[in-house]
């Protein structure tokens, strides 16, 4: 059996090391794909009705304020307080007059849960401008599915009996009711007032 030269296999080494490198991507973990919204384009966003402790609240109610739309659920062990909390930071960052043209608003994908009184308690211990509501099943689906959000229910042995695994994104909406943002989670508060203010003006 004949050896190939240490010369000759260099060249096929490096290939397999810049094919590696550059084009092999590792399988999907199959537990995340159906977390992740099959989108055949950017989430386009749009009006919506959805159920708060004041009533009815549309997003064209705010059409003359920054949105910060927000899903998740009063459950949330540590994901949404941190957006949420960076949020609150980010809203006592803002000068009066600032802050009285924004609004944030927290989704409950846990309408089973998240009664309006819970919804109110919850988002108002972040920060006053922030506006808890939910709506039905069908209701919350369609909404997310607008901003290209994503979650599931997970059952568990467990005192809260289930979680629900959901994408962490702040969606970021001008005054004319359009998205033009999407803030990944852990977006600092020194840049979310830096987008306000650049939607403001």
């Amino acid at each position: 059996m004949q050896r190939i030269p240490l010369i000759l296999s260099i060249p096929v080494l490096f290939g397999i090391l810049i094919w590696l490198t550059f084009f092999w991507k590792p399988a999907p973990d199959p537990e995340l794909c159906d977390l992740t919204p099959a989108l055949a384009a950017a989430p386009r966003g749009g009006d919506f009705t959805l159920e708060s402790h004041l009533g009815p609240i549309a997003l064209e109610d705010f059409r003359d304020r920054v949105v910060l739309l927000y899903f998740g659920y009063t459950w949330c062990p540590d994901i949404c307080p941190t957006s949420l909390g960076l949020t609150s930071l980010a809203l006592e960052a803002l000068k009066p007059e600032e802050l009285a043209r924004v609004q944030s608003l927290f989704v409950s994908v846990d309408p089973e849960r998240d009664n309006l009184e819970r919804l109110k308690a919850y988002a108002e211990y972040f920060h006053e401008k922030i506006l808890g509501i939910t709506g039905s099943t069908e209701a919350i689906a369609e909404v997310a599915q607008l901003y290209g959000a994503a979650y599931r229910k997970i059952e568990q042995a467990s005192a809260t009996g289930y979680v629900v695994d959901h994408s962490a994104e702040t969606y970021l909406i001008n005054p004319r009711g359009e998205l033009v943002e999407i803030l990944p989670h852990g977006t600092q508060p020194e840049l979310i007032v830096a987008l306000i203010r650049k939607h403001l003006d």
